[in-house]
């Protein structure tokens, strides 16, 4: 099977949920669905401090349905639904540290009353669930694959990984078609820059677009970066792969580059674009708050997914950094 398949290409007429639709990826989904001809309703409660903006879904024709996940009636919402793309989440991972109670709610809680509502009104419906590399905390080998132990660095990664369990069951009990995506880090247009809520990395990006220095905490730890369009693509080939349905696979993205090397790499990108004033970046040690939960160096092993659906991601961490400072430069208003 290759990407462009029909697995990605054909979704006329489907009927799609997307929770966490006004948020980073799940927008970026919204656009591509619409855009290939499905019937998209987007889900979102714009709760603050997550990635939801209303500039996310602009210029598309997709529902939007303002509301809360932990209170709003969902089985009218699943009603009909050929695939549900799960994208709800609370991601911060000091939120879910300061406040676990209410990360619990959104990441646990919150999935049982959306697969007892899928339960009733869309009991055919393939579910895609946005996952994280976080389970796996600090790395005991790379590249890592779905084999590494599960040790959750912080209490977001607890209610996370609650989460996709009660998926997978869902799927081993009731046979339920779930594909659950443990995502690396991700980046792109509609990512959330206004702080570091969401990544480290669009703070970096709305840094350079004001012409100010951004910081580095550490330096020498590894990551590998995902653009949006291949996550979309990923998701899109779990969902229509009947190989992968009932399974938990890494999604990887570029070859690990090391934090500077990753700054650097942002600040000469930057430097080659009209308007963009000149880059600068500075290096501290980590946060003591922060260090307790830092995993160090981490890469995935996605060789499963890319044997059972022909993925692989086509953007380069150059092209993906570029198309990403172009189209935030003339956004900015938006998004910060």
């Amino acid at each position: 099977m290759t990407q462009d398949s029909t697995a990605t290409q054909d979704w006329r007429g489907k009927r799609i949920l997307v929770t966490g639709g006004a948020g980073f990826l799940g927008a970026n989904l919204c656009h591509t669905l619409a855009a290939r001809g499905a019937k998209v309703t987007a889900l979102d409660g714009f709760l603050f401090g997550g990635g939801a903006n209303p500039a996310n879904l602009a210029g598309s024709p997709v529902e939007l349905v303002r509301g809360d996940v932990r209170e709003i009636d969902l089985r009218p919402l699943c009603e009909g639904a050929d695939v549900i793309f799960n994208l709800a989440a609370q991601t911060s991972h000091m939120g879910g540290q300061r406040d676990p109670l209410a990360d619990i709610a959104v990441n646990a809680v919150a999935q049982v009353r959306l697969i007892n509502a899928a339960r009733e009104a869309a009991p055919d419906a393939v579910v895609v669930h946005a996952s994280t590399r976080q389970f796996y905390g600090r790395p005991s080998y790379l590249p890592v694959d779905e084999t590494h132990p599960v040790a959750p660095p912080d209490a977001n990664g607890v209610s996370k990984f609650a989460g996709e369990q009660y998926w997978m069951l869902e799927n081993r009990v009731h046979q339920r078609p779930v594909v659950s995506l443990r995502l690396t880090n991700c980046y792109g247009p509609r990512l959330r820059i206004r702080d570091g809520r969401q990544t480290f990395l669009g703070v970096w990006i709305r840094s350079v677009l004001e012409g100010r220095a951004f910081e580095v905490w550490g330096g020498a730890q590894l990551r590998d970066l995902t653009f949006v369009d291949d996550v979309t693509e990923a998701f899109l080939l779990a969902a229509r792969t009947p190989a992968c349905h009932g399974h938990i696979y890494n999604i990887g993205g570029s070859p690990p580059i090391s934090l500077l090397d990753l700054a650097g790499l942002l600040v000469r990108v930057a430097a080659h674009l009209d308007g963009v004033p000149e880059g600068s970046f500075v290096t501290r040690e980590f946060p003591a708050d922060r260090a307790s939960i830092d995993i160090g160096s981490y890469h995935a092993d996605d060789s499963a997914f890319r044997t059972a659906t022909g993925w692989a991601p086509q953007t380069s961490l150059e092209d993906g950094l570029a198309r990403s400072l172009d189209w935030f430069r003339s956004r900015l208003p938006d998004y910060t």
